[in-house]
């Protein structure tokens, strides 16, 4: 009996594909990045995560070398 590696198409199991959007200007994105030593610093706490985004910033990565913290954190700018 020969097998294929190949399964018979079955249109109720097809994959989902999501519309495309096509974006007429790319967006500019401003970086920062916050360096806390936590052996002598409080690390960002809740208060200083919302006056972030109060200012449109996103959490975008945080990165560890202790007792060193990096907070990486973008925008959109104009």
């Amino acid at each position: 009996m020969q097998r294929s590696l190949i399964p018979p198409r079955d249109p109720q199991h097809d994959p989902v594909r999501p519309p495309r959007i096509y974006i007429e200007k790319r967006m500019k994105l401003e970086y920062k990045q916050i360096v806390r030593n936590l052996e002598a610093e409080k690390p960002l706490d809740e208060n200083d995560l919302n006056a972030l985004g109060e200012d449109g910033w996103e959490m975008t990565r945080i990165a560890r070398h202790p007792p060193i913290t990096y907070f990486c954190i973008k925008r959109q700018i104009e």
